[in-house]
């Protein structure tokens, strides 16, 4: 990859053609032509504004819903890392969350502060920053349900705090804008008891458990869902659950997560879902769309 002329001075980690496969859950993929992992907010905005702006900048998460191509990605890859995982609570309902914290760790917080509503976020393998930007959403709630406000730094530097009508949402997508990370979410839920709580995070903790591959490599939810069907059903019936390519395989747990046996490469994964597509247009008309995010040069 082209050398990036300048990098800013940072106070953060600065890492340059950094692998990225150890940190997505496909275990495959090229290299960050920078990883950069800032401290605070401050020294994110200081970054980005100093950044020539031709570079292109992206956020990972847990790296659960995505796929870095072998190539790698061009640019600067930003990991919001444990100073972005805080959880404050605003009052009796309202919890102020870091864009790095899991769903795990939100609905946790929520459960021990007697807030309820927030249980489905147990069930979204990601971090706030990636639910938020993509309206993340599971078991007949999603992120639009529960947001009063998002903080999010612009691709400039500039910090900017976004009322949830401005986020536009709807089915797995805002309009938060390329290059921009989200570094801060308020969801709000309603007054409930703790012990209700964690027996409704219990119950989709188990039915994840039961239904989908969640010891595996996998990336997750791999297409969206088309309105009046389940993908997984679609894939099903195009004769797809068990397909592999390479060492990609299509779960035969659940058709709609795709899987790394072991050494595929991110071509192989990526045709695989390809091919799914392929086979279930032919058989059914209808066109799945990815909800995995594909990312870098092939």
């Amino acid at each position: 990859m082209s050398t990036v002329a300048t990098m800013p001075v940072v106070r953060g980690k600065l890492t340059a053609n950094a692998p990225l496969g150890p940190l997505v859950w496909f275990k495959s993929g090229g290299t960050a032509q920078w990883l950069f992992e800032p401290v605070d907010e401050e020294d994110l905005v200081a970054f980005l504004r100093e950044l020539e702006p031709e570079v292109p900048v992206m956020a990972l998460g847990l790296g659960s819903n995505l796929i870095v191509r072998d190539g790698g990605v061009p640019g600067v890859v930003v990991r919001l890392g444990k100073a972005f995982s805080k959880i404050d609570r605003v009052d009796e309902t309202t919890l102020r969350c870091g864009g790095g914290a899991s769903g795990i760790l939100v609905s946790s917080t929520a459960r021990d502060a007697g807030i309820a509503g927030l249980e489905f976020l147990r069930g979204i393998p990601g971090t706030v920053g990636g639910f938020v930007r993509m309206n993340g959403g599971a078991y007949g709630r999603e992120v639009k349900d529960i947001l009063v406000s998002a903080r999010i730094v612009l691709r400039s530097g500039e910090a900017v705090e976004w009322p949830l009508e401005k986020l536009g949402y709807t089915y797995r997508h805002s309009e938060v804008p390329s290059g921009a990370l989200v570094i801060e979410a308020v969801f709000r839920g309603t007054p409930g008891d703790p012990a209700a709580i964690g027996a409704e995070m219990d119950a989709i903790a188990r039915a994840r458990e039961e239904t989908q591959p969640l010891r595996s490599r996998t990336g997750g939810s791999t297409f969206k869902n088309p309105a009046g069907h389940k993908a997984w059903a679609l894939i099903d019936a195009a004769g797809c659950r068990g397909l592999t390519m390479g060492d990609a395989q299509v779960s035969e747990k659940h058709c709609n997560f795709l899987l790394n046996l072991g050494s595929a490469t991110s071509a192989e994964i990526e045709a695989l879902g390809e091919e799914v597509r392929r086979r279930v247009e032919a058989k059914t008309h209808i066109s799945l769309e990815w909800e995995i995010q594909r990312v870098g040069r092939t």
